[in-house]
C-alpha cells in the first residue's frame, strides 16, 4: 500500500527553516493558544517534495492524456495564456484600487464583453458569475425580473428538455421558479409539439442547451424560441457547448434573449477539479438595466465601473468576478482572432464526427440520423449480454491509459457514454483512444472479465462504490506511535 506522508515521519526531523523575526517577539494570548499538538509529520524537504510529485503522477491530467469528458470541454489551453494571466502588473491588481490606477485590467474586462457580445450576438454582457452554474442563475433572475418588472411576476414555469444538464433544474428551483419537462423525440431534439402544448400564460422562460446534450444541433430552433415568445416568455441558452459554434452560429440570432458562457471550457482557462472558472451572461439590451452591479464602460477619460441602476439584482460576487479566467479569455480571443476561433470550432466537430464513425461498428450510437456537433452520446447497452456495463468500460479505460467519458448522461440515453474529444487533440491520440474502445467492446465478448475487474493496473484498484459512498475516507487513518 503506498506510503502516507505520516508513516515517513521522524521526531525531531524538520524540513525548513524560517527566516529570523523582524518585528517584536510576543506572546500568543492563551484563548487563541491551540490545546493539542497540530499533529503535522516531521519529515525532511525532499521527502515532502517526492510525496506530493508520486501523488501528482497518480491522477489523470491533461498532460498525460486525452480527456473526453463529454459536454465539460477538458481541452488543452495554451501556457501562453498562463503567461499573460501572471503578468505582475496584472495579477497583482488589489480590487479596491483606484480606477485610474487599474486602467489595463478595466480594459481587459471591457473589450472581452465587446467581444463576447459579438461573439453571441448580443447587447450587454455582465463578468461577474464565477461559474456557469451562476451564470444559468443569473440569467434566470434576469429574466424573473424583467416579468415582474412589467406586471407578469405570476409566470413561474421553466420548460426545459428532458435531456439537459443537471444545473438547469437545480438552478431553476434555486431562483424560485417550478421546472416543466419537455420530450425529446425520436431524434434527440426537442418535441416541437410537446413544447407548444406546455407553453403557457404560467411560461416565464425556456433553457435549452444548443447544441444539445446529446451533441445534436437543434434545428427547429427559430420555430422553438418564437413559440415561448408567442408565449410571453424569454428565451436562455445555456451556453457549455459554444465549443461548437465559434463564428459559425450566434445565439442572438436564433431567438435566445439570455445566455451564459462557461469561459473555463470554451476560452482556455484550466478546468477541472472544482475551478476557477467564469460564466458570463450575454443578453438583449432591453434586459441590461437587471443585470448585476457593476459593470465596466469607456468613459471619456479611459475606463471606469459604472454602478448599476435601481433595478438591478445586486452584486453576485465580491469585486469584478475571477479576473484571473477573464484574462486567460481575453489572451485566446486576441491570439486566434475572429478566424481561428471559427477554426477552433470546425476541428472540434471533425474530430467528434470521426471518432464516431469509427466507434459506430462496436458501440450503438443513438439517435444517430446525420453528423454530431462537437460531441456525441454512444451506448454499452449491447455489451449488457455479456455482463458488462458503462461503469465497467469506463474503470477498463483506466487500464489502457485514458480517462473516461462522461458516463449515464444524459438520461435519456441507456448505458450512456458522452464522448468529447475537443480540438486540441491530434489524429494520432484521437486513434489512441478509440483503438482502446475497440479493444474493450472486443474484450467484453471474449473475456469479459477482463473489463468487469478492471481497473487492475491503477494505483488503487475497484473500489465498493455503495460502501465508498457510505463509509468515506479521504485519507487513510493514521495512528501515532506515541
Amino acid at each position: 500500500m503506498e506510503k502516507t506522508i505520516f508513516q515517513y515521519s521522524c521526531p525531531g526531523r524538520i524540513g525548513v527553516s524560517l527566516p529570523a523575526l523582524d518585528v517584536p517577539e510576543t506572546s500568543v494570548p492563551g484563548r487563541f493558544s491551540r490545546k493539542d499538538p497540530i499533529g503535522l509529520p516531521e519529515v525532511t524537504e525532499g521527502q515532502a517534495m517526492r510525496h506530493f510529485v508520486r501523488l501528482s503522477t497518480m491522477n489523470f491530467n491533461l498532460e498525460k492524456s486525452i480527456y473526453p469528458l463529454g459536454s465539460c470541454t477538458m481541452k488543452y489551453n495554451p501556457r501562453l495564456h498562463e503567461f499573460l494571466a501572471r503578468i505582475e502588473g496584472l495579477a497583482s491588481v488589489h480590487p479596491l484600487s483606484p480606477d485610474d490606477t487599474v486602467q489595463g485590467t478595466l480594459k481587459i474586462i471591457h473589450e472581452l464583453g465587446v467581444y463576447l457580445c459579438e461573439i453571441t450576438g448580443f447587447d450587454a454582457v455582465t463578468l461577474q458569475p464565477a461559474a456557469g452554474a451562476q451564470g444559468e442563475f443569473t440569467g434566470l433572475m434576469l429574466i424573473k425580473k424583467w416579468q415582474e418588472a412589467r406586471g407578469e411576476g405570476h409566470r413561474n414555469e421553466v420548460l426545459m428538455p428532458d435531456s439537459s444538464h443537471g444545473t438547469n433544474p437545480a438552478t431553476c428551483t434555486l431562483a424560485g421558479l417550478k421546472v416543466v419537462s419537455v420530450d425529446s423525440d425520436s431524434h434527440g431534439r426537442v418535441d416541437v409539439e410537446d413544447l407548444r402544448r406546455k407553453a403557457g400564460e404560467n411560461t416565464c422562460a425556456f433553457m435549452l442547451t444548443n447544441p444539445n446534450t446529446l451533441g445534436i444541433f437543434e434545428s427547429s430552433i427559430k420555430e422553438i424560441t418564437q413559440i415561448i415568445h408567442d408565449a410571453g416568455g424569454l428565451n436562455y441558452m445555456d451556453g457549455a457547448n459554444m465549443n461548437a459554434m465559434l463564428g459559425i452560429a450566434r445565439p442572438g440570432d436564433m431567438g435566445f434573449d439570455v445566455c451564459h458562457l462557461n469561459l473555463h471550457k470554451t476560452f482556455s482557462t484550466p478546468h477541472g477539479g472544482g475551478g476557477p472558472g467564469a460564466g458570463p451572461v450575454c443578453c438583449r439590451e432591453f434586459l441590461s438595466p437587471f443585470l448585476p452591479a457593476s459593470t465596466v464602460e469607456k468613459a471619456e477619460h479611459g475606463y471606469r465601473l459604472r454602478d448599476a441602476g435601481g433595478n438591478s439584482m445586486g452584486r453576485l460576487l465580491a469585486f469584478h468576478g475571477n479576473v484571473g479566467v477573464l484574462y486567460r479569455a481575453y489572451a485566446y480571443i486576441r491570439t486566434l482572432g475572429a478566424p481561428g476561433l471559427n477554426e477552433v470550432s470546425q476541428v472540434a466537430l471533425i474530430n467528434a464526427n470521426y471518432m464516431k464513425a469509427r466507434l459506430k461498428p462496436y458501440y450503438e450510437v443513438p439517435n444517430d440520423d446525420g453528423p454530431c456537433m462537437h460531441e456525441f452520446v454512444a451506448s454499452g447497452s449491447a455489451m449488457g449480454i455479456h455482463g458488462v456495463k458503462t461503469l465497467d468500460i469506463a474503470k477498463r479505460l483506466l487500464d489502457y491509459g485514458f480517462h473516461a467519458p462522461t458516463i449515464y448522461f444524459p438520461l435519456i440515453v441507456k448505458e450512456a457514454l458522452m464522448i468529447e474529444p475537443t480540438e486540441t487533440e491530434s489524429l494520432e491520440s484521437l486513434d489512441a483512444f478509440v483503438d482502446a474502445m475497440i479493444a474493450i467492446a472486443e474484450e467484453a465478448g471474449e473475456k469479459p472479465h477482463l473489463v468487469t475487474d478492471a481497473p487492475v493496473n491503477t494505483p488503487v484498484l475497484r473500489l465498493d462504490e455503495v460502501k465508498a459512498v457510505k463509509d468515506l475516507f479521504l485519507v487513510e487513518p493514521f495512528e501515532s506511535e506515541e
